[in-house]
Parts: structure tokens; sequence; C-alpha cells
């Protein structure tokens, strides 16, 4: 692998499932699932699941451009959950589990409208995408025992 690293976000629901799906994608070299997307500076998980914080439960996906493209991973996140619910994956509801992508630059952002649109194209869903595509701003990493949670229970996915 090259020294090269960037930096993704993605939010698609519990981020126990979708870490787990990254983790798998070679290029990937670390995940750290955390907080983004809201008002509350260090929030704790107890505070995002309120709901005030305003953040999701987002993914940092670190990885080396030249064996994996963002491209490659929004295919991954697009498969990893359903963009068209609004705030919820299945019994998980509450804006921390929407559809988002917090961009990192204006490169990320041309890149994941253009591969939003044509999932909403395809015809492979039967509404709207309503993923968000927001700026990154402050990533809050959760607290050690969400990290790698499924991974250290011995389970590859997070059935629902």
């Amino acid at each position: 692998m090259t020294g090269t690293t960037e930096i993704a976000y993605f939010a698609a629901g519990c981020f126990w499932g979708v870490e787990a799906a990254f983790r798998q994608v070679k290029g990937v070299k670390e995940t750290v699932v955390g907080y983004q997307g809201g008002i509350t500076a260090n929030p704790s998980y107890e505070d995002v699941c309120t709901g005030r914080t305003q953040h999701a439960e987002v993914v940092q996906v670190m990885f080396d451009p030249a064996v994996v493209s963002f491209e490659d991973l929004l295919d991954v996140f697009w498969q990893s959950h359903d963009p068209t619910t609004l705030n919820r994956q299945g019994p998980d509801i509450g804006t921390q589990y929407r559809s988002a992508i917090f961009c990192r630059n204006e490169e990320q952002k041309a890149i994941a409208e253009a591969s939003k649109a044509a999932q909403g194209s395809r015809g492979l869903f039967r509404r709207p995408v309503v993923t968000e595509i927001s700026p990154a701003l402050d990533f809050y990493p959760a607290e050690d025992y969400h990290q790698q949670y499924l991974e250290k229970r011995g389970l590859a996915t997070c059935r629902i």
C-alpha cells in the first residue's frame, strides 16, 4: 500500500453494521465510529440517543485511494442501508440514524452528489433517495465499547 490516506464519513443507520461493511473493503486502513453533524461538542452515546444533539451515528473511513476510490466506498455505502428512509433504518428511528455523507472537500461533494443522482435515476428504489450531503465538520469518536463492536463479539454483520 502507498503512504497516502484519505478520510470519508458515512452515516447509514446504526454504525456497528456500517463499520463492519467498510472493514471488509480492501484498501480501508482503519475505521472509527462516532458522531457528526450535530450542535453539541463532545456528545456521548446517551446524548446522541436523545436526538437533541442532532448528530448522526457515523463511520470515519481512512482509506488508501491507490487501492480503493471514494466512488467504490460510495458503492458500499449505498448497499449498506436503505437511503430512502428519512431518519430511520429498520427498527432504529431518529435523526441519529439518518442517511448522510459528510464531505471533506468539494471533490468529495461533487462525487457524492453525482452518485446520489445516479442511485435515484437507476430505478433501484421505489421511493426517492433522501441521503443528506453536508460538509464534514467536527467528528467525535464514540466510546471505546462501540469501536469494532460486532468484530469483538465474533459477528460479521448486524441483522435487523
